[in-house]
């Protein structure tokens, strides 16, 4: 029997007992041992084992029933479980990103005009300076891919990318927040490197560019 060996206790004993919830030992309105029984097993005291139910009565795992024991209400952490969906959604999201933006990317090279091009360069230039906030910089890197569609000359492309951008900026933030960094300088220059593949009329460069920034957010959404 696994036990704990380093602080917190009563959050590793959490972890644990959850480990065991998930693999099966005991189902949803199962009753959990007593603390008599799970304490020593656990290698911890009573008090870290009523600790660590405390805690996953809170996330909706575990239900107290007075009189009665405490019951599994769930077979995975709420919380968790919502994280999961969360990532699943955003890698939804980036995966039409990438339909959309890499074609985009490469007509928008082959079409756009000077006066686009200046839009795309003041657009990228205020992604830049709002690196610090999420919702600031999701909505200006919006709108320098928007600008990229523009370029395009596709009224196709644009209403798909117009139609996606409200759920494409709620999972760009979701994603920020969850990975807990954002608007890097390795990030900030992929764009410009795009900028620069359609300034130049290199179309097979820019949708290249595009891909592969797209791709590396889904990999990193999705922890591959």
């Amino acid at each position: 029997m696994t036990q704990v060996r380093r602080a917190p206790l009563a959050d590793q004993a959490a972890e644990l007992l959850m480990e065991r919830i998930r693999a099966g030992e005991w189902g949803i309105g199962a009753k959990l041992p007593g603390e008599t029984t799970l304490a020593p097993q656990l290698g911890v005291g009573r008090s870290t084992i009523r600790e660590a139910i405390r805690q996953l009565a809170g996330r909706g795992v575990l239900t107290t029933r007075q009189g009665a024991g405490v019951f599994v209400a769930a077979l995975e952490d709420p919380e968790r479980l919502d994280t999961v969906l969360r990532r699943a959604d955003i890698a939804s999201v980036l995966e039409a990103r990438i339909a959309i933006e890499v074609e985009a990317a490469v007509l928008a090279a082959g079409r756009r005009t000077t006066a686009e091009l200046r839009a795309m360069r003041r657009a990228a230039a205020a992604r830049s300076a709002q690196r610090g906030a999420v919702d600031e910089l999701v909505a200006s890197d919006t709108a320098f891919h928007r600008s990229i569609v523009v370029a395009a000359h596709n009224t196709i492309l644009l209403e798909l990318f117009d139609s996606l951008a409200p759920r494409s900026m709620t999972a760009m933030a979701d994603m920020l927040r969850l990975n807990g960094e954002h608007g890097g300088d390795e990030d900030q220059a992929i764009h410009e490197q795009i900028l620069q593949a359609i300034a130049d009329h290199a179309s097979e460069r820019a949708g290249a560019l595009t891909r592969t920034h797209l791709l590396t957010l889904r990999q990193g959404v999705a922890g591959e």
